[in-house]
Formats: structure tokens, sequence, C-alpha cells
């Protein structure tokens, strides 16, 4: 049971309020005493605060672990490999590229859901977030019970009824979590926070009822929490404490309590490097921006630009900046962003004067929690659950990639809202100046977060709306991270591939060019970022840009030689170059020059080879035109209309006998061939 605090000098003991008739729990109103009843409502709050989610398309990185999946659009099939590898291999799909981020990713268990769900449903969205919203409500419902096991084992009683309401409500309608729960493939935050919760409640029942089958399903369900995501590892730690602060176990209890713990997590570390054949950490930190946001450009005026990992004081600086930004985001999440890419979070110093009040409030807090822990003060627990499940997302003890992300605040939260509610019924007791405080004494502080968690619902059901699909999210939150590199990328590439399906040409090139706009601030931010460049070139293709259109390729190429993309679609811009110029401009000689590099790159490609025989042919070197419409029907030869091109080739060079010949075959293959071709 709840240490609870000695009276202060001033504070009486409030009479207890009668026994409630429901369930038989004491010293509670019908209402407040009804678990069931409330389980219900935390399911229901869920589906009010994220039903809008249950139309809207796949997005984001949604394309990594399920549309673009070569693993997961298997279905059952394709779980085997998911198991095998890390996270990314199958978005990859080439061995070695998963590992960009130090130390890999394996979250095997929402993949393994989402293959089994295309198996079952296809890629269908609805599914799958009605299966998030789902799993969100089923955290609410587990935190809540945990939180009643933690402080009022045995009969509920005023204190852990409140506490657990309110810490579970705020959990619930925080506008933060909109990205874990409509995006899909935030499902592995929910997993992972969700097994850990469960393990614990299983643990603490298995302890308070003395039955071992609860510690085998509190084992199981906190490997699949690893299996999920490594945060459920900082458990280990989270789950001594809460035996320390709210039980009467000795030690030796506790490590045995927590030893399933640790034993699961020893498991998944092993299938983890031996399955998967990589660290949990380790290695040297990736050298490109997007993958190590503590990198700062060094030289830009060379190109390719130079690169050097930011010093310690920067990086630490710009660390404890991102931690200020983490906790005014839980306090007021006002502006709200899917992406804090660099520089969305600028490189910071200590001259900063967000860094050092960050610095100094997560200083006083660290030794407010130590120094009250030996106290088993409740609010000095709430302190290290958020600052342990931070640890692991926070940079300082493992890079993740990113400076920071809403997401990464899922788990921490969960010891946020716990604070809120701790300071919310010690207001109450310090106002009434009572220990036991009067369920109709806390009424004012239900008001209070009443109307916060009204204004909370209403942020994320509207912050829903922008993850309708990635250009909804992109266009929305372009103007929050106008800096993010990424997200300019994202914006632009995004608009390139709408623009390909807008009919209206003056609307096509209206969105090409702002598409341009953004990519070039992309490249602004990041010298070196060669998608950018490769974007930047099919923008630049499809306004008809082509000698920017080809410098942007190269540079990509200068970045990457062996990135494919870049390399066909140079090929395709050199080809296009080729007939723009001989078709409209009439500039035969550099229409040949292009097709020419067109013909280096892609030799058996039919158009680029037509066309140079075309070329070649308007400017009367007839021979030449001959070789290619020649190569032309060695590419496709069941093509009709290539036979008669080196059929008039043949003519116009003076051979009749074997013009007439090809000819004559393209009219036996295709007798309209030539009305075709008028047409």
């Amino acid at each position: 049971m709840a240490k609870r605090q000695k009276p202060k000098k001033g504070l009486k003991k409030e009479s207890k309020i009668p026994k409630a008739s429901t369930k038989g729990l004491s010293n509670l109103p019908a209402f407040f005493s009804d678990t069931q009843l409330h389980c219900i409502l935390i399911m229901v709050l869920s589906f009010l605060l994220y039903g809008n989610t249950l139309l809207h398309d796949f997005a984001q990185d949604d394309a990594i672990v399920i549309t673009d999946n070569e693993f997961t659009e298997k279905g059952f099939a394709g779980i085997p490999d998911i198991l095998k590898y890390d996270t990314f291999r199958g978005f990859f799909k080439v061995d070695g590229k998963e590992s960009l981020v130090t130390g890999g990713r394996y979250r095997p268990l929402s993949l393994v859901m989402f293959a089994s769900g295309v198996s079952l449903f296809g890629q269908t969205p609805f599914v799958f977030h009605l299966m998030n919203i789902l799993l969100y409500g089923l955290t609410g419902i587990i935190l809540y019970l945990l939180l009643l096991k933690m402080l009022s084992p045995k009969q509920q009683d005023t204190y852990a009824v409140f506490i657990a309401l309110v810490t579970t409500f705020l959990f619930l309608v925080h506008p933060i979590h909109t990205e874990v729960v409509a995006n899909i493939k935030g499902r592995d935050e929910i997993l992972t926070l969700l097994g850990s919760l469960a393990a614990l409640y299983y643990s603490l029942r298995a302890y308070y009822e003395s039955k071992p089958e609860y510690t085998a399903i509190a084992t199981v369900v906190f490997f699949l929490g690893l299996m999920s995501k490594e945060n459920a590892a900082m458990f280990i730690f989270i789950v001594p404490l809460t035996y320390y602060f709210f039980t009467k176990a000795d030690i030796g209890t506790i490590i045995k309590q927590t030893a399933p713990f640790v034993g699961a997590t020893v498991l998944f570390i092993l299938i983890r490097s031996f399955g998967v054949g990589i660290p949990l950490i380790g290695g040297e930190a990736p050298r490109e921006l997007m993958n190590n946001p503590y990198m700062v450009i060094t030289n830009d005026s060379v190109f390719p630009a130079t690169y050097a990992y930011m010093g310690i004081g920067e990086k630490m600086a710009t660390i404890f900046y991102t931690l200020g930004k983490y906790i005014q985001l839980l306090f007021a999440p006002i502006t709200l962003t899917h992406d804090y890419y660099p520089r969305h979070v600028e490189v910071m110093n200590w001259t900063n004067w967000q860094v050092i009040v960050s610095f100094l409030l997560h200083m006083a807090l660290g030794i407010y929690a130590v120094l009250r822990a030996f106290k088993k003060d409740p609010l000095a627990y709430g302190i290290l659950f958020y600052l342990l499940s931070l640890a692991i997302v926070s940079n300082i003890f493992f890079a993740v990639g990113t400076n920071m992300a809403e997401r990464f605040m899922f788990m921490p939260s969960v010891g946020f809202c716990f604070i809120i509610a701790i300071l919310g019924y010690r207001f109450i007791q310090m106002k009434t100046k009572v220990e036991v405080v009067n369920i109709k004494s806390l009424y004012p502080i239900f008001a209070i977060i009443g109307i916060v968690g009204l204004l909370f619902s209403a942020k994320t059901i509207h912050r829903n709306m922008a993850w309708k699909d990635n250009f909804t999210l992109f266009s929305t939150d372009i103007h929050v991270s106008k800096n993010s590199a990424k997200l300019r990328n994202s914006m632009g590439g995004d608009l390139v591939t709408l623009s390909a399906k807008e009919q209206n040409e003056q609307k096509r090139t209206t969105m090409l060019t702002e598409a341009v706009g953004h990519l070039n601030e992309a490249v602004k931010i990041h010298p070196n970022y060669k998608n950018a460049y490769l974007l930047l070139g099919n923008a630049n293709n499809y306004l008809k840009q082509y000698e920017a259109s080809i410098s942007n390729y190269n540079k990509a190429l200068r970045l990457d030689p062996y990135y494919q993309d870049a390399k066909n679609n140079l090929g395709i811009t050199y080809r296009d170059a080729g007939r723009y110029y001989g078709e409209k401009k009439g500039d035969i000689q550099k229409s040949i020059q292009y097709l020419q590099k067109a013909y280096e790159a892609r030799p058996t490609e039919y158009e680029t080879v037509r066309l140079l025989g075309v070329a070649h042919g308007m400017k009367r070197e007839m021979n030449k035109a001959v070789e290619y419409f020649k190569k032309a029907t060695e590419i496709e030869p069941n093509n009709a209309d290539a036979f008669l091109n080196l059929g008039n080739a043949y003519m116009n060079a003076g051979n009749e006998t074997e013009g007439a010949k090809y000819r004559q075959r393209a009219f036996q293959m295709d007798p309209d061939v030539e009305k075709k071709r008028a047409r």
C-alpha cells in the first residue's frame, strides 16, 4: 500500500465518507467506486478522441512498415523474415542500408501485426487505425488498473481513485500523443508501453495475491513489449522503484520480483544480437545529417560540403534545449509537428537562456527526486519515472537519429501525468488542511482537470486532421518546421508526385515551382542531401529545365556514385532534353548531344535509340540513322513501327531494296502501321 505522509502541522484527519454500497469499495460514491465503468469510459474516450482517424489514409512512416515493406506486404509469409532482420530491412530491400542509424532497429512485433493485418484485411487503413485506437484505449485501462494496484492494492480509497483517474484522463487526452495514435506506425510505441505497464500490473498482482501464474504473464507481456521497441528495457529500473515506493517489500523480494524483467531483457538482447547480427548500441555515429543531427557544416563553399561532429558543449546544449522543449510541450502542447529534424532545432550553446533554464530545471528535478526517494515521496517516483523513461530517447546515452520527436514522450508522459495528479491532490490537502481528503473537496480539482481535458481533447481531435495523408501532414507542419531539411524535402517530393496527376497545366507548373522552392531550401540547410538533389532533378525535368535537372542529378551522383535512381533519371532527362531540343527548338546538334548521353546511360532503351535515328535522319546522316533504327528493331523485334522506320531510313539512304524489304516486314506485322503513325 502506498505510504501515506504523516499529518503535517495544521492538518487534521477528516472523517471518512460512509462506505459505498457498490462493489464493496470504501469512502467513495458509487460512480467513483465503479472500476468497471471507468474502464468502459476509458475505451469510449479513446474512440471519441481518435475516431476521426478511422477514415485516414496511410501517412509518413507507414510506408516503411506497411505499404512499401517487402516483408509485411507478403502477409503471414513475411513473418519469418520480419523476425530475422532489422526493422528497416524490408523497406530498403537490400542489406546494409537498414543500419544507417547507429545500432539499428529491431522491433518485430508491430510488423508481425501489420503483416497479419495485410493477410486478413489487405492494405486497408481503416482496420489499422481501428487497431491503434483499441490498443490505445487498452493502454489507458491498464494504466488505470496499475495505479489502483500501486496506490491501494486491497480496497480503493479516495486518494488512489483520484490519482488513477486524473493520471489516466490526462494521459489519454494529451495532444502530444497524436503522432503515436494517428500514425499507424506509432503502434510500436503503444505496444511497448502497454506491454511494460501490463507486466508491472501483473507483477504486483503476483506479489499481493501470491499467484505465480501472474509472474509468468508479466514476463511474457514484458518480453512482447521489448519486441515492440527497446524503450521497454527502462522498466528493469522502474519496476524495483515501484516496489520500493509503494510496497513493504524488502530488498530480496524486490530483486525477486525484478528478476523476470531482467531475464526477459537479456533474452531480447540475445535474440537481437544473434538473430539480427547487430548490437543494441555501439559503432561510429553516422556522418549523414538526416541520421545524425549532431553534425555541423564546416565548409559549404565546396561541393560536397564538409561536415564534422559537434563539440561536446554544443551537443549537450542542444540536447538540454530539446529536453526543455519536451516539458514545454507537456504543459502547453500548442504548436505540434511531426518533424524535428535539422535544423528545426538549431545548434545551441550554453549562452542560450532556454538551455540554462532547462539544465537547471532537470538538475533540480533529479536532486529533488533522489532526496525525496528516501521518504518514498510519490512525487519523487513520478519524476524518476519521467527521467528514466526519457533517458533512452534523450540522445545523452544513445543516439536516436533525430533531435527530438513527440512520440518519444509517449512513455515519459505517464510520469508527467502522475506528477500533475499528485500535485492536484496535495493542493487540496493544503487548502482543506486535512490529510485524508473528502471526495467532495476534490471536485474543484476535477473541474479544473475537466477544463484542461476539454482543451486538450479539442487540440487532439484537431491535430488528428493533419495526419489524414502525407500531403495534409506535410503542408500543415511546413508552417511550423520551416527549417527542417527533411520536411522541406518531403513537401517538395510530395508536390512532385501529385503534380504528375494534375491535368491542368497551369496548376501543375505552380505545384512543380513550389516543389523546387522547398527542395532548394532543403539543400540550403543540408548541402549534401542527395535525395533532395534527386527530387530537384525530377521537378526540373518536368518543368523542362533540363540543364538544371542534369546538374542536380550529377550532384546526387557525386554524393553517391552508386545512386541508381539518379543514374536512371539522368538518362531519362538526357533523352527528354534531346527530344525537346529536336522537336521544339529545332536544334538538331544539341538534340543529338543529349540523346547520345542518354544512349550511353541507357543503351537498351527503345525510345532513346529511336530518337537518335530520327535526329540523324533529320540531319541527313542516313547511315547513322540506319544504324540506330536497326538497333531499335533488335531491342523491340515485334514492333512494326521500328521496322517501318528502318525501311524508310534505307529508302532515304538510296537503298530501295533493303528499304522495301523492311517496309514490307512492317506491313506484315501490322497492315495499319502507317495509318497509326499518321494519327
